[in-house]
């Protein structure tokens, strides 16, 4: 839903420049200078593409803090670039191999069925990986005798799509009651163990950390401020403190601790229903886009309903915490770092020992957050941490012209909060208002928030907005189809300071074409620009990767997405290479290393989904029928591992 008539842009420039005028100063001086020398010294010294793969740089000289400023012009990253394209294939850098490790419906435990597209049940289900794998995270073990690597995969299952899940498939609203608690069952979040042995990664069916979390049943605690609170309190749970199921979760985190935060992001595609005339609710659900009804689950599930439940979709929208090493605990829904669609959990330890988590809201000119907590992290005793995102501040980012950067806290007590809001309970439930009234940043879509423990700056994917008809300092395309990358450096390098400093890293895009109006370093190939940045990661050198989530907008650019290195220090920033590509209508998602760096995760999420409007993409028409490419199988979303053919680190 655009906001363009509740949000008033930030002020412009106090010297009363232009928006272009301030552009131009800021590229100019920083960026157009610093790359202009770059590309100077390279011209003397040859073409910096041709010598930014010659030799590998190792781990070793990477952790050497003056290894970048002795060789400014050799790349961080060693890898053959890949071509854009489009095709039903995944491809990889020919110097990296790829394995489909996981696919939707593969059996999690030892006596779970195999998968049968034409015969699926519930209980299947529910012992099968589920569908549309998004965010993973990687939490290692202790190997044991005669393996390389053990590890457990917490992967996230954002939302179905029915017509390329259940063969002969016919209208959405025509969704029968078996097949909407199977789509419930699909959703959610997986634990898995997987174990490397030899160089070639399996899943262990025997493990006893094994899980499936999901929309369906799993009984979940909501805690924190607005824990209780009227506002979460249905005919089903008259206390406020317990809802079944966590829904659309896209990306998330780890915590230092070890636990797994998966983040509650479109939640309105499962409400349908309409509610009473001047509900007190009605303002709320119409700024998060309840309901929209696309997954016609309140057709036989009630509490989807809103004219039954008006109160359910508050219970929606929260980062989840679970306890990974327990698959009997339960999850917690932590309201203190509020109610929005969230996408990211990523987190670090600022100089104070608190815990700083970065997060976006996923959706047109809405906000970029962050959460402080109130105690340090207890790093010796991992139990002490159980309650630590109970406590703290969440803040909104409000971005200056002049290089600068506020968070604003939303705090009941804060300027004008405390005269809409009757309680810190009621902000939680609606930051996206709060925000508004304090006069933070409309974004782009800001997706993925990815600090960088090895230097501190903080990367911002911001997606795209086609919506924005006024750019603002932070965003500055109108109609902005391709996306850009925003760089943070908090203020002393502290992650829980209320000020810092961004500056613009790239713009997506095709950067040889004037219409594209993007940035990227000079050098950067034909197939190193990319559009719509969606996930970061940093690897274990501190490199960081970029995937992207164009949607339908892939046939503008003519190539699928995938996933990208991107430079982001020396003369060579902003240059990006081309390392994976997905198959035809999926998109790439959840880039996370192996803690020794020679091993990513990657996830392919809805293969064969090519149609522009949401829910209208069939089995029987897809547009691949990767992985397995058999008449009797569905596309199905996998979660790739990417190794290094002769072993080493990638890329």
């Amino acid at each position: 839903m655009s906001n363009d008539n509740k949000i008033s842009n930030p002020s412009p420039s106090k010297d009363g420049s232009s928006f272009a005028e301030i552009c131009a100063r800021r590229y100019s001086r920083r960026d157009v200078l610093r790359v202009g020398a770059a590309a100077s010294a390279a011209f003397a010294l040859g073409s910096l593409s041709g010598c930014s793969s010659e030799q590998e740089v190792s781990s070793a000289e990477l952790a050497n803090s003056n290894w970048r400023s002795e060789n400014p012009y050799r790349s961080a990253y060693d890898f053959v670039e890949i071509q854009h394209g489009m095709d039903e294939h995944h491809h990889v850098a020919p110097d990296h191999q790829a394995q489909v490790l996981l696919r939707w419906g593969d059996p999690l435990f030892k006596h779970a069925p195999e998968f049968d597209p034409t015969a699926q049940t519930l209980d299947s289900q529910l012992q099968q990986f589920g569908y549309n794998n998004d965010y993973i995270g990687y939490v290692a073990l202790e190997p044991k005798k005669g393996q390389d690597a053990r590890a457990l995969l917490c992967v996230n299952h954002e939302y179905p799509i029915h017509g390329l899940m259940f063969p002969g498939f016919g209208a959405n609203d025509s969704i029968s009651a078996e097949q909407v608690k199977i789509s419930q069952a699909a959703c959610g979040a997986s634990v898995v163990e997987v174990n490397c042995k030899d160089g070639i990664w399996e899943v262990n069916l025997d493990s006893v950390y094994n899980r499936r979390i999901t929309s369906l049943d799993t009984e979940m605690e909501i805690t924190g401020p607005a824990a209780g609170h009227s506002r979460m309190r249905t005919n089903a749970d008259r206390s406020g403190r317990k809802v079944l199921g966590t829904l659309n979760n896209c990306a998330g985190g780890i915590t230092p601790w070890g636990t797994y935060l998966t983040c509650e992001e479109n939640f309105n595609y499962c409400f349908g229903g309409e509610l009473p005339e001047n509900h007190p609710e009605t303002a709320n659900h119409e700024r998060y886009n309840v309901p929209l009804g696309w997954m016609h689950w309140d057709k036989h599930d009630a509490r989807f309903d809103i004219s039954h439940e008006p109160n359910e979709p508050n219970r929606f929208g929260w980062v989840v915490e679970i306890d990974p090493f327990n698959p009997k605990s339960k999850p917690k829904k932590r309201t203190a770092l509020g109610r929005f669609k969230h996408e990211g959990g990523e987190n670090i330890i600022a100089t104070d020992g608190r815990l700083v988590i970065y997060m976006g809201d996923d959706q047109n000119f809405e906000y970029l957050y962050k959460f402080i907590s109130r105690d340090p992290v207890n790093l010796g005793n991992p139990k002490a941490n159980r309650d630590l995102l109970d406590h703290g501040t969440l803040y909104v980012a409000k971005f200056y012209d002049e290089g600068y950067l506020e968070w604003l806290p939303i705090e009941h007590s804060q300027g004008p909060l405390s005269a809409h809001f009757d309680s810190q309970a009621d902000v939680l439930i609606e930051p996206r208002r709060a925000a508004d009234l304090l006069g933070a940043t409309p974004m782009d879509r800001p997706e993925d928030v990815v600090p960088n423990a090895k230097t501190g700056k903080v990367y911002v994917m911001l997606t795209n907005n086609t919506k924005r008809k006024t750019p603002n300092v932070a965003n500055p395309r109108a109609a902005n189809v391709f996306g850009h990358i925003i760089e943070i450096s908090e203020l002393d390098n502290n992650h829980a300071q209320t000020r810092g400093y961004w500056d613009m890293l790239v713009k997506g895009g095709d950067h040889k074409n004037k219409d594209h109006d993007a940035y990227f370093h000079p050098e950067t190939s034909e197939n190193g620009w990319f559009a719509s940045p969606d996930n970061g990661a940093i690897d274990p050198t501190g490199r960081l990767w970029v995937s992207t989530d164009q949607g339908p907008k892939a046939n503008l650019t003519g190539t699928n997405d995938g996933l990208w290195s991107l430079e982001t220090e020396g003369p060579l920033r902003g240059m990006s290479k081309m390392f994976f590509r997905v198959p035809m209508g999926a998109e790439m998602s959840g880039p996370v290393f192996a803690d020794d760096g020679e091993s990513l995760f990657l996830a392919v999420q809805h293969p064969g989904d090519i149609e522009e409007r949401p829910g209208s993409a069939r089995i029987e028409t897809a547009s691949t029928r990767w992985p397995d490419f058999a008449e009797s199988m569905p596309p199905r979303p996998s979660v790739v591992v990417v190794t290094r053919k002769n072993g080493g680190r990638i890329g």
